[in-house]
């Protein structure tokens, strides 16, 4: 079996967060620069950290207007957040096979461990790798390289799950095998032109790449 390391992205991968995310957005940047954004607006910046997303509408605002995010997003997080459908059955059958996992995230890893446990999900991951886990994050290539490192695992043997163009990006920068997954609501918002190694409709389809490689 080639793949014996699996990394997953969290938001919008095994967790949808779509409406907390974008609600959360709406909220902060009408509160500080009185604006209304589309989905649109907010979809096609989905999977890179938030400070960075922030500091595209206002510089001079993101630190406060990161607070003001944070605050609001942990408010409604726990009624807004829901879990993929198979999730937690694909990731007992990923440990029955012998694999290990990994959640490597621009959020911080609080929130990351929150989302989790609120779905008991927590218990079949090795390692959480989050924000402030690495200097620089997706698409550089250090958070995946951070989750090797931990994981002792080698480029080859791993396989980096993600929705975004910035999960794929992050995973060819590192020099790992990537998967995209076509239930992203962000995927006809960002760049078409990645090329991940695998395209897959439904979360089962990582037990047959898994089997077939």
């Amino acid at each position: 079996m080639k793949y014996k390391y699996i990394l997953f992205d969290l938001d919008g991968t095994l967790l949808n967060t779509n409406k907390l995310i974008i609600e959360s957005f709406k909220y902060t940047l009408k509160k500080h620069l009185d604006i209304y954004i589309d989905d649109a607006d907010i979809l096609k910046y989905f999977g890179e950290p938030l400070m960075v997303t922030l500091e595209r509408f206002s510089k001079e605002k993101a630190k406060e207007m990161y607070d003001t995010y944070i605050k609001y997003n942990e408010s409604i997080h726990d009624d807004m957040v829901e879990v993929f459908g198979d999730v937690e059955s694909v990731l007992k059958e990923i440990l029955n096979m012998g694999c290990k996992a990994a959640v490597v995230t621009s959020k911080r890893k609080a929130l990351d461990k929150r989302g989790l446990q609120l779905f008991d999900l927590l218990k079949y991951f090795d390692d959480v790798i989050a924000l402030e886990d690495t200097e620089k994050h997706k698409p550089n290539p250090e958070p995946i390289l951070e989750a090797l490192s931990r994981l002792k695992a080698k480029k080859e043997e791993a396989l980096m799950v993600g929705d975004s163009e910035f999960d794929i990006m992050c995973a060819h920068n590192a020099g790992v095998d990537s998967v995209f997954v076509s239930w992203s609501q962000a995927r006809d918002y960002q760049d078409n032109n990645i090329k991940p190694h695998y395209i897959i409709k439904d979360i089962w389809e990582i037990i047959y790449i898994l089997k077939m490689m």
